[in-house]
């Protein structure tokens, strides 16, 4: 390399930093998590989690008219990227508070990565699990160790059963996605993600609780104010949608939709940051959500659950395509969020 080359690219990174630092001390303070919880839950969790692949297919890339870079977090340990948060909080406990474990409920992915990381500390881990939960989920629990509690399907539910079992045992509540520390967590995707493909100027992200975007929003525009980041919505689940429109938190009487990851309501720690830094919510209907499941089994030769495959079918849905200030999006990331998926329900869905 010249010389010239050589003090140029310290020059930019040198930018580049001082950006990023200017960036997270407008947001510290502002939100329960910023870039440096992110940083710090990058080194925290470094040695326990996967670094995953980022896939691209030239094939897709014809068919959404712009570049997509696939970032596989079903690849990452116990089958989603649940994993990164549930690590992060678990390892940020003192002694004496994990020593009587960890609580949370949740319908699989966030049960399943924090029973994980509960058991690479050795500590208990007690799951309320709604009853209609599926099965590959529950039993992903159990192979982990988890305590498995069983609730109905109600939120009201599930958080009166976990509140019993915080009161009999003295654990630890790690909420699902309402908790800085799963935020920090989740958001280390983000530095890997612009790492792995710098040149990309647009993520979509799954949305229903909000931990996933939250952490990826917070990272990603301190690293790039410019980037533009897009939450992907079950129709049938469109509390966010509508929440953005209201200018504030939205709840459903009930939602209607085969992602069964993305039917949790935005808490009152995600929703700041969805609200300030997420640019808009792409909605789709489950059609769509299983058309994007076959491409990435066709195409990418990966199983993808529901939940995971929004991003895919939002990239490629009309109501992306339609609207003109989004056709500058030319280098797209998508989280393929998880592959914990019922194949029973797969092969079912597949002949609809």
């Amino acid at each position: 390399m010249e010389e010239g080359s050589e003090v140029r690219g310290k020059y930019v990174a040198d930018i580049s930093s001082i950006r990023e630092a200017e960036e997270g001390s407008q947001m510290r303070g502002k939100y329960v998590a910023d870039i440096s919880s992110i940083r710090e839950a990058q080194e925290r969790i470094k040695s326990f989690i996967h670094k995953t692949p980022v896939l691209s297919s030239e094939t897709l890339n014809a068919v959404a008219g712009r570049r997509l870079f696939f970032k596989c977090e079903f690849f990452q340990k116990g089958g989603a990227f649940k994993f990164r948060g549930a690590c992060n909080a678990v390892l940020s406990l003192d002694n004496d508070q994990a020593a009587k474990g960890v609580v949370t409920h949740s319908s699989g992915n966030h049960a399943a990565a924090l029973s994980l990381a509960a058991k690479l500390r050795g500590i208990p881990a007690y799951i309320v699990i709604p009853k209609s939960a599926p099965k590959c989920k529950v039993e992903n629990v159990m192979r982990y160790g988890g305590q498995v509690i069983w609730s109905e399907a109600t939120m009201q539910s599930r958080e009166s059963v976990a509140s019993k079992v915080l009161q009999e045992t003295g654990a630890v509540l790690v909420h699902p996605y309402n908790d800085g520390r799963i935020i920090s967590g989740q958001g280390t995707i983000s530095l890997e993600l612009l790492e792995q493909a710098p040149e990309i100027d647009t993520l979509i992200v799954p949305i229903s609780g909000g931990g996933l975007i939250s952490g990826v929003a917070l990272a990603a525009k301190s690293i790039n104010p410019a980037i533009r980041v897009f939450a992907a919505e079950p129709s049938g689940a469109n509390d966010a949608a509508q929440s953005k429109e209201a200018g504030r938190i939205i709840t459903l009487p009930e939602t209607n939709t085969i992602a069964d990851g993305l039917r949790a309501f935005l808490g009152d720690l995600t929703w700041p940051i969805v609200r300030d830094l997420v640019d808009d919510v792409i909605t789709v209907e489950d059609k769509e959500i299983i058309e994007a499941m076959k491409l990435c089994y066709e195409i990418l030769k990966v199983a993808v659950e529901p939940s995971g495959a929004i991003g895919l079918a939002a990239v490629l849905s009309d109501n992306f395509k339609k609207i003109p200030v989004w056709k500058n999006c030319n280098n797209i990331g998508i989280v393929l969020s998880g592959g914990n998926v019922d194949l029973g329900k797969l092969w079912d869905s597949f002949k609809q």
